[in-house]
Order: structure tokens, then C-alpha cells, then sequence
């Protein structure tokens, strides 16, 4: 890819996201590996990318205040231009407000919209004129939900259903920190090393690392990192990448030495090797996915990590019969709307709509019904999604228990790592602003025994 700066590259990444309706990540992964960057230009790259498509719903309020035309009228080319250039002048303070001008000036002429340089001119100047007199502010109308949704950038049917469920005060400190840059958990590998030595070898290699205070093997990476298979001990193995959220769930299963383990939605394979290293790699575990290229993606950990008692089966949770009273434990991380990682994955609040999720909950229901069948008498089933969505996680597990009552939720006991999170109910719910990690839901439940929900 051939580009004469960083903005242009943006600008490339934003067009391919928006022509091709692609994931965020994968479009930017795919820019930056076709072009050589210094590291501080692949840092603002990621920032404007992710920044935009985050604030996107802002960036457009902006336009529509400040030029002649309606922003989902402009040319989409010319649109992301004036998102770059007022990304860098509300969010970015080491940009100077020339550079930003300068800059986006230039990328309407080399991209064949001479005449409308002057727009982008105007727009950006017309802000700075007005921001330097201290009295500017976002003009908000509409319902609460609209004006929460255009301040913090979020489509108006999350926030409503946000507010419907925990108020508007929570909601609006779900929707700020969800704006955040997100940080990096890892998880060390205890079958090969100590917390202690992954620690000591990032210090050296100037990477600013804290504890965590929920887990014994996990640590927060933090600040500019670069990529992270270079850094210390990641190819061999000691550690993966994996939000302490995530980290609980295994630890919920509570798996022990010599267990069979079906994990129904196995990919990438975080929980699946988190498992296998909390039961010593002694046991069976099934892994689970339908596609094989997310299976392939299973084995890469699986090798990295050094562990042995996992095995792949390709196949769709919902329709695998013939692990029927077969496993000792069962975990389905279920497919779902993400909705408790968008500081990670920006472009979720745009592409998930309550349709999707009306289908996605369809499909939990009956991964839950099938893997229910897998368990054996007084096993254990762990279900868990990284959403904050009630349709997804009490209504799902709440329908289950009232088909079933063979089945009860087993409450984890009030001591780390559950405490925080714990329910009336018994559920687990973390809500990322409260405790700084991703949003998650998970219960576990157990066969065979009184009903108690």
C-alpha cells in the first residue's frame, strides 16, 4: 500500500471499513502489515482509526453544526476527511490545531476533491475559531437517550436500554469509560513459569506492568506496548493475552485434575488453554467450534502453550449429540453482542442492532439446551457472555431453569476472586466502570439437585 503519511493511511483504513463493512481490527491489522512505520506513527494510526469509529456519532453532530450540509450527505470520502481532521482537534492535545488543518487540507486535494478543500478549510478553522472563545458546546436536542447517545457517541437503542435497566446515572459511566483506551491483561502460564519472572523480564524490557488484584497469575500491561509477540516470553509460551473478565470464568468452572471438559465455543481457545493449565494439563478437554479456521486458531495456542490434553472437535454446539452424560463440566462462552467490550472493539455499537441480538438469543437458548444434555449427574455447566444485555444472560439462564428443574444455580462462594461480582441471585455480573475490566456475565450452574432459582 503506497501512501505518503500516516492520515493517509487512515484515511485508506476508514474507506476499506466503510466500503466493505469489514471488522476494525482486521482492516487496520492488514494496512499496517503492507507498510513499513515508525512505531510513533503506527501508535497514531490505531488512535485515529479506533478514535473515529468510536466517535463517529459525535464527529457527525459536529459537521452538522458547523458546515452547510448534513454529514450523511457529504461525500463519504470527504465525511471521514473532516472526522480525521476534528478527531485530532477535540481528542488529540499533542496534535497542534495547524497540523490537524494542514494535513486534512492535504488529504482533500490528493484525493481528487480540490474544490472541497476549501469545506474541510472552513469546517475545521470555523471550530477552532469557535472552541478558542471557551463558550462552545455540542448542541444535544431529542430524548435523554438521543442526547446521552450523541455526547458519547452510542447508537440511542443502547442507551436506552441501559437506562431502562440500571438509570441514567450508571449508563452515563458505562458510555464514558467504554470511550477509554483499553489496557492489556495476561495471563501467565503456570505449567512453564512464575508471575514473579514474566514481571521482572517486562520491567527489563521497559514495559510498565502492575498486579491485579482478583488473580493470582494475571497481570495489567500498560501504556505503549508495541507488538506483542516481541515482547519477552510471549512465543514461548509463558503467558497469552486474556482480560481478567475472561480469566474468571475458568476459574468459576473450577476444573480439576483428571476431568472431562467440553468447551462448546471453544475459539480462539483463551478459556480453553486457561482450563487446561488450571487442571494441571491432566484430563480431557474438548474444544468446540464449527469453523475451521477458528479451530486452527485453537491449535496455535494450544501449541504456544505447551499443552497436551486438548483435543479440537469441528462441529455446532447445537447439534453435537454424542457427548450426551459424557462431560464432568461443560462452559459455554457464548456467541453474543459483545456489548461489554467496546472499548476494545468500537465498531460493535454500530454493527449490533436488538434484531441481531433477537437472533443471537435464539442461539444461546439452544447452545444451552444442547450442552445441558452433555453434562453428567451433579456436573457442572458454566455459562458466560461478554454483554450487558438482560436478553442474553438472566432471560437465557432464567427460560433454562424453569424447562429444567433438574438444575439449579450453585453460588460461588462470598471470597476472591467472586466476591465483588456476585448477585442476589447467585449470578456474577461485572460491570467494567466499577472494577476496570471488560463486562461480563457468567453462572454457574449444576445438575441434579434441588431447585433453587
Amino acid at each position: 500500500m503506497k501512501v505518503s503519511n500516516v492520515r493517509e493511511l487512515t484515511l485508506k483504513v476508514l474507506r476499506e471499513i466503510d466500503k466493505n463493512n469489514s471488522f476494525i481490527n482486521i482492516s487496520l491489522n492488514h494496512a499496517l502489515k503492507d507498510i513499513i512505520l515508525n512505531k510513533n506513527d503506527r501508535s497514531l494510526c490505531t488512535e485515529l482509526v479506533y478514535g473515529i469509529i468510536r466517535c463517529q456519532r459525535t464527529l457527525d453532530n459536529l459537521i452538522d453544526q458547523l458546515g452547510n450540509k448534513k454529514s450523511q450527505k457529504q461525500s463519504p470520502v470527504l465525511r471521514r476527511i473532516l472526522h480525521i481532521g476534528l478527531y485530532q482537534l477535540l481528542y488529540l492535545d499533542h496534535i497542534p490545531p495547524s497540523a490537524a488543518v494542514n494535513t486534512s487540507v492535504d488529504l482533500a486535494k490528493n484525493n481528487n476533491l480540490n474544490g472541497l478543500s476549501k469545506v474541510v478549510n472552513a469546517i475545521l478553522r470555523k471550530y477552532i475559531r469557535i472552541r478558542e472563545k471557551r463558550n462552545y458546546q455540542l448542541t444535544l436536542s431529542g430524548s435523554s437517550s438521543n442526547i446521552t447517545g450523541i455526547k458519547y457517541s452510542f447508537p440511542s437503542w443502547i442507551v436506552e436500554h441501559w437506562h431502562q435497566r440500571w438509570g441514567k446515572s450508571t449508563t452515563e459511566k458505562l458510555c464514558y469509560w467504554f470511550n477509554q483506551s483499553p489496557t492489556i491483561d495476561i495471563r501467565i502460564n503456570s505449567l512453564r513459569t512464575t508471575i514473579e519472572e514474566v514481571r521482572r523480564n517486562l520491567i527489563m524490557a521497559k514495559v510498565n506492568v502492575e498486579y491485579l488484584p482478583y488473580l493470582p497469575y494475571a497481570l495489567r500491561l500498560k501504556g505503549k506496548i508495541g507488538d506483542i509477540k516481541n515482547l519477552p516470553g510471549f512465543m514461548k509460551g509463558n503467558w497469552t493475552v486474556q482480560d481478567i473478565s475472561a480469566q474468571l470464568v475458568s476459574y468459576l468452572l473450577d476444573p480439576k485434575v483428571g476431568d472431562i471438559i467440553i468447551d462448546a465455543c471453544a475459539a480462539p481457545g483463551g478459556k480453553t488453554t486457561h482450563i487446561a493449565e488450571l487442571m494441571q494439563d491432566k484430563g480431557l478437554i474438548l474444544a468446540c467450534d464449527r469453523i475451521s479456521s477458528r479451530l486452527g486458531k485453537i491449535q496455535q495456542n494450544v501449541e504456544r502453550l505447551g499443552l497436551k490434553s486438548i483435543k479440537l472437535i469441528k462441529g455446532d454446539s447445537r447439534y453435537l449429540q454424542q457427548f450426551t452424560n459424557f462431560a464432568d463440566r461443560v462452559l459455554i462462552d457464548a456467541p453474543c453482542s459483545g456489548l461489554g467490550t467496546l472499548h476494545r472493539n468500537p465498531d460493535i455499537r454500530w454493527r449490533q442492532t436488538p434484531e441481531k441480538i433477537k437472533q443471537l438469543s435464539i442461539m444461546q437458548k439452544k447452545i444451552l439446551h444442547r450442552a445441558a444434555q452433555w453434562v453428567k449427574p451433579n456436573g457442572v455447566l458454566v455459562y458466560s457472555t461478554c454483554t450487558l444485555n438482560i436478553a442474553e444472560n438472566e432471560i437465557i439462564v432464567h427460560n433454562f431453569l424453569k424447562d429444567n428443574p433438574e438444575w439449579h444455580i450453585e453460588k460461588p462462594l462470598f471470597s476472591k476472586p467472586f466476591s465483588p461480582f456476585i448477585t442476589p441471585s447467585g449470578c456474577l455480573q461485572i460491570f467494567p466502570h466499577q472494577h476496570y475490566m471488560d463486562g461480563f456475565f457468567m453462572v454457574k450452574l449444576r445438575k441434579n439437585s434441588t431447585k433453587i432459582y
